[in-house]
């Protein structure tokens, strides 16, 4: 039987309610009362990170849409043809926990000199970004069809998915996790872009993991 949830902080955002509480050694990340991420596996934020670069092994700048707990920012800094790494997180009370509670598992990765941590809207960084990226990896919220919080939404709709397009080079890669598959979001990257590859990463419980990649030609 697990152990009972110990809150280790509670802040109130702009966005509403986020939480970090410790059960059994995990630590889990809670948004207005949905569960968002804990630190128990980590492999399909490792493999979002992971397929991009391989599909894309000569890219030199990547973006991390989405901080999180820390996993695809430790597996792009373990990718050694990178050399620039930004990591855009809306959350300050999110990047400081990293410097705190999570500091045992990304501090390091935080303070790779490749690495810069933008605080602000994700949305806003990739309009502002256009033909920066080689790579746009996004992890925000549950992924397409489930987001926390409403705004989000429009990040996997018609206008988001071009605004992440434009922040990439011709030839740039996009990649998107989710916590299950999305038909509809499928349908419009192949009917946009014309290619979709669809990764399944298996987990404990219920349904696998996704990451979508797609090449901007």
């Amino acid at each position: 039987m697990p152990g009972d949830p110990v809150v280790l902080d509670r802040v109130t955002t702009p966005r509403g309610e986020l939480v970090l509480r410790r059960v059994d050694g995990a630590f889990e990340v809670i948004s207005n009362g949905v569960f968002l991420m804990d630190t128990r596996d980590g492999r399909s934020e490792r493999a979002l990170v992971r397929a991009a670069v391989a599909k894309h092994p000569e890219a030199r700048r990547l973006l991390v849409g989405g901080l999180g707990v820390g996993f695809s920012l430790l597996e792009a800094v373990a990718s050694p043809g990178l050399t620039d790494i930004d990591v855009v997180e809306i959350e300050p009370v999110l990047v400081g926990w990293h410097e705190t509670h999570l500091r045992d598992l990304t501090g390091s990765a935080l303070h790779d000199p490749r690495v810069e941590v933008l605080q602000r809207d994700v949305r806003d960084h990739l309009r502002a970004s256009p033909g920066r990226y080689d790579i746009v990896c996004l992890d925000v919220d549950n992924g397409p069809g489930w987001t926390v919080t409403e705004d989000n939404a429009e990040l996997y709709g018609a206008d988001g998915l071009a605004t992440c397009v434009e922040a990439l080079v011709p030839g740039g890669v996009l990649a998107v996790w989710s916590a299950h598959r999305s038909p509809a979001y499928e349908q419009l990257v192949r009917e946009t872009l014309g290619n979709l590859e669809v990764v399944e990463v298996e987990v404990a419980r219920g349904e696998p993991d996704v990451v979508y990649l797609a090449s901007v030609r």
